[in-house]
């Protein structure tokens, strides 16, 4: 453009944008008249100004596009002139004389912060007009920007250690220079660190301190002197006064920010980067600089992160890792396409950051062997990446036009309001006028060169990464390097089903960290680095993929180490699918693994996934290691870990839809399994119990003990949640005795204190867990009768006073652990009790009223209430007992307790007809099936239609349908089959008149 020879500025312009929005254009020309009018030599200067082409065209570009710099010419008036008249490098000069002046250490520090908000502004309008005129390239704009940050981070510093020096907290070597070897160090880092700062960017500090090199005179501790200082020095940047802000300051790349403090010892930092950096942080690292303070020092710490940084020799690891963080930052599915509209020009693809990420994977590579690739800027790291033969001319030509025009963009964007912003904006109308501020008259112009700029970094992006498509793969982009949440991970994650994505994030960056025991070799982070996308994946795919993420955190934070297992899921990833599967359909498995990752280890073994052992092996496998045991707490805890063991493995084959041969289903299969370990484990328990109470008070002379099972116990039917209903009886040779020991009893109170720490042994929750909840209510009596009582009593109590409902119970019942001979007397009273001739139509009346009082305590209940909805297996049970109470008199054999087994007997006896007991069987063993998923899956709650998709397909394949909707109809049919039945054998309740 011509110059105006009053207006030296003039012939630095070399085109200036149109206004896009006349409304502010005109607001801001009223403005500026206003301000002028108040100073005659300045509004001498705005009348010359306005008189002119350039002065005209340079207004309109600033009034009609931007607010916020239109604020910064009205305040900063006078500054505004003598950039037009003496040129932008007599007004940079200006600004950091007048800092010099005005802001030396021994100032106040109100005067600091007034002084350098000031300057921040003026260094804004300086850089922006330079911009859009075209007056400076784009790394003088960024230079400059990046110059002024270090500059007001060090008056900030220099001013803090001076005060501090005059308190006598510290004492400085130099204190008219107070940075000088002062040993605090204050690296600049990102954009910052390589002079690349952009238009409203926060600033990435790293502040360290060298204990030996400062000289801490204060009565506390030197970290917490160095921590008040930085918060202070963060404050006196970033704080909001009536003059504005300097920089808003983020530290959260320093070595693990979650764990760390915000000034960290200089030996922590060796130590943490000898140790632990990651190579995501080599990468931040490559940029790293000291920017203030100690300037040696910075410089002696940078050329230590050097063999750190740049690796000669790359293991295969550490470039399969690098290969992983390009994987995670590459998407195959909703992040592909260009839509401008609202595009992220820094993180979208196509973005700035893809041109830098082509620089640094490269440099981390190659730069370890070449020092020429070690540069910290980007278009001159494109330049050496030519020079060094790794790149061709043409697409280092093309990334830096295209990384130019994108800073460019970014600047523009973020000049309108000063706001850190790379988003484009979504309107149509606004985006259009954004384009006028960068120059283009034609929207559609614009939006070409954009396009295209977009698609060609895209593509030399994409060619250099060469990445192989995995139509299987859904999860999308996925970023967790750095200290900021990825927006665009963050909508992978949304997109995979998970609801707290930003506490997801936080976590995996702990992980990456090694805050965890198993996440802090290098080798564990590069390997999880690797699976991330595979474990987020197959967790999204469970009941809940919130919660499975969690537990799976949880199981992580209790991993002694990480390497051994990573590579199990490495090696074999279908462990890895079943661990998810585990956390997220299964929390009590999930807890279990959590407490004993070791399960782990067993799942790999060749019969995990086999039928549970012989009794005879059981039995030997738990006396060997209840051999260790030192005292009962042992013995309670080894036990422990012995059944839950065996829960969790017959809990895995549940979910695992394993049934070992059995068509009627894997919980159903998995019932007699789950029966036998806890006969096992009670029947060791049990003396050990009685020595305990025996060593205080002897034995019951001629005495014997004995314990039936009732409930599903008793029937073989448990499953991995089941509780032990237990009856206790004993027997006495003789009436009048005491026990033998130092404190006699009598019987009855030595075998009720035997019961109850019986029931402690099996509930009580020790550091292991424990082995069952116990309900006594079935016992005679209920709630009101003894723990235990004599076998004469509980045959008189059955015989003469039980109540239909608890004969029907007592047809589940037998014996199983204890004195042997009682358990064949137990055996033989039952039959007894259960075989008496009964008129079927009491049991009938009496069952009918069961029935209604049970609906009428469940009315209203979905139809995924398989134990209680009418039909269901409450109804399916009473219809089995029925018929063993009615015809066990004249068929002895059918009164077993298993409710398949005696449906089958009652079907050999054609007590029941063929069909009728087929259906019943088949639909006992379905709801069996059911029952155990979704208490593995849901505990207590209910199916529902709003359960997650994979729940409901593998409720499907338990349930043997092909889909939920499929299985919603067998439910409902099988419940009508079974009401059909029971009201054919028992009859229906009459209804009221």
């Amino acid at each position: 453009m011509s110059a105006d020879k009053n207006f030296a500025f003039f012939s630095e312009i070399v085109s200036l944008p149109n206004a896009a929005h006349e409304e502010q254009l005109s607001l801001g020309l009223e403005n500026w008249a206003e301000k002028a009018a108040s100073d005659p030599e300045l509004d001498m200067f705005a009348q010359q100004l306005g008189k002119s082409v350039e002065g005209s065209a340079l207004l309109a570009a600033l009034f009609g596009n931007s607010p916020f710099l239109s604020q910064c010419l009205i305040k900063e008036a006078n500054f505004f002139k003598l950039l037009i008249t003496e040129g932008s490098e007599a007004a940079y000069t200006a600004i950091f004389e007048r800092i010099d002046a005005e802001a030396s250490a021994d100032v106040d520090e109100v005067t600091i912060m007034s002084v350098l908000r000031s300057a921040k502004r003026q260094i804004a309008l300086l850089t922006a007009i330079c911009d859009i005129g075209g007056a400076w390239p784009l790394p003088q704009i960024t230079k400059t920007l990046s110059d002024f940050a270090s500059e007001a981070v060090n008056r900030c510093v220099g001013h803090l250690l001076f005060k501090a020096h005059e308190k006598g907290e510290l004492s400085l070597p130099f204190p008219e220079e107070p940075t000088r070897d002062c040993g605090l160090i204050i690296l600049g880092m990102g954009k910052l660190g390589a002079y690349e700062l952009n238009y409203s960017s926060d600033i990435d500090l790293i502040v360290l301190f060298d204990r030996d090199k400062v000289n801490y005179t204060g009565r506390k501790f030197m970290e917490d002197f160095f921590l008040r200082l930085t918060k202070s020095m963060i404050r006196m940047m970033q704080e909001r006064t009536k003059d504005g802000y300097v920089f808003r300051t983020d530290l959260r790349l320093r070595p693990d920010p979650g764990a760390t403090p915000l000034a960290l010892p200089l030996a922590a930092a060796h130590t943490y980067y000898e140790s632990q950096g990651q190579n995501w942080e080599r990468a931040a690292m490559i940029k790293a600089r000291p920017i203030a303070g100690d300037l040696m020092a910075g410089k002696e710490f940078i050329e230590f992160l050097r063999p750190f940084v740049w690796r000669k020799f790359l293991d295969f690891a550490a470039i399969a890792d690098i290969q992983a963080i390009k994987s995670q930052i590459h998407t195959h599915k909703g992040f592909g396409e260009i839509c401008l509209d609202g595009h992220n020009i820094k993180i979208g693809r196509g973005g700035i950051r893809e041109i830098e990420f082509f620089c640094q994977t490269q440099q981390l590579i190659e730069g370890g062997r070449d020092l020429d690739l070690r540069t910290a800027g980007t278009q001159a790291t494109l330049d050496a990446l030519v020079d060094t033969g790794k790149t061709q001319p043409e697409v280092r030509d093309d990334l830096q036009k295209a990384y130019v025009f994108l800073r460019t963009l970014e600047h523009r964007l973020q000049m309108i309001n000063d706001e850190q912003t790379q988003l484009l904006p979504s309107e149509p109308d606004e985006l259009n006028a954004l384009g006028i501020f960068m120059g283009y008259s034609d929207p559609a112009e614009f939006r070409s060169e954009l396009e295209q700029t977009l698609n060609t970094v895209k593509g030399h992006y994409d060619r250099l990464f060469q990445f192989e498509k995995n139509e299987e793969r859904t999860v999308g982009r996925l970023v967790f390097t750095g200290s900021e949440n990825d927006p665009e991970t963050l909508n992978s994650l949304a997109e995979l089903g998970y609801q707290d994505t930003e506490s997801i994030c936080q976590l995996v960056r702990e992980w990456h960290h090694g805050r965890y025991r198993a996440t802090r070799t290098v080798r564990a982070q590069q390997l999880l680095t690797a699976l991330m996308p595979t474990i987020l994946e197959e967790l999204s795919r469970t009941a809940n993929p919130d919660a499975a993420f969690t537990r799976f955190d949880s199981f992580l934070r209790k991993l002694p180490a990480g390497v051994q297992l990573f590579s199990l899921f490495t090696a074999h990833p279908s462990l890895l699918k079943l661990v998810a599967k585990i956390m997220g359909m299964a929390p009590e498995l999930a807890d279990r693994l959590a407490g004993n990752p070791l399960l782990l280890d067993g799942v790999l073994s060749s019969d995990f996934m086999g039928p549970i052992p012989s009794r005879e092996e059981l039995e030997e496998e738990l006396d060997q290691l209840l051999a260790t045991a030192r005292d009962f707490q042992d013995v309670l805890d080894i036990s422990r870990r012995w059944l839950n063991d065996l829960k969790f493995q017959v809990g895995v084959q549940i979910l695992d839809n394993i049934d070992h041969g059995n068509p009627l289903g894997p919980t159903t299969n998995a019932g007699n399994g789950l029966t036998l370990i806890a006969e096992v484990v009670m029947s060791r328990l049990l003396p050990k119990v009685e020595k305990e109470l025996s060593d205080k008070h002897g034995s019951v002379p001629g005495g014997r003990f004995a314990v039936i099972a009732a409930g599903k116990l008793g029937s073989q039917e448990m499953t991995p949640r089941s509780d032990a209903d237990l009856i206790f009886v004993y027997d006495l040779e003789q009436e009048d005795v005491e026990t033998t020991g130092a404190k006699p009893i009598s019987p009855g109170l030595y075998y009720t204190r035997l019961a109850q720490r019986f029931i402690n042994g099996l509930s009580a929750l020790t550091g292991e867990g424990y082995l069952y909840e116990v309900d006594m209510r079935l016992r005679p009596h209920g709630k009101a009768g003894p723990l235990a009582l004599p076998l004469e009593g509980f045959n008189s109590y059955y015989m003469n006073d039980a109540w239909t409902w608890e004969l029907l119970a007592l047809t589940r019942a037998r014996p199983i652990v204890g004195d042997e001979s009682l358990l064949v007397d137990v055996q033989k009273e039952l039959q007894t009790i259960i075989g008496q001739d009964r008129d079927p139509q009491t049991l009938s009346t009496d069952l009918l009223d069961m029935q209604e009082r049970i609906y009428a305590a469940n009315s209203g209940v979905s139809i995924w209430a398989l134990k209680h909805h009418p039909g269901g297996l409450m109804d399916l049970e009473f219809i089995c007992q029925y018929l063993k109470l009615k015809d066990c008199h004249k068929h002895p054999d059918i009164l077993v307790p298993n409710t398949i087994e005696a449906l089958s007997k009652l079907k050999e006896k054609d007590l029941i007809e063929r069909s009728d007991a087929d259906t019943l069987i088949d639909a006992m063993s379905f709801y069996l099936n059911l029952q155990g998923l979704i208490r593995l899956s849901l505990k207590d709650r209910i199916v529902t239609d709003e359960i997650p998709a994979a729940l409901k397909d593998a409720l499907a394949e338990a349930g043997n349908v092909e889909s939920f909707e499929e299985l919603n109809v067998k439910v409902e049919k099988t419940e009508q089959a079974v009401t059909r039945i029971f009201r054919k054998l028992i009859g229906e309740k009459p209804a009221e008149a």
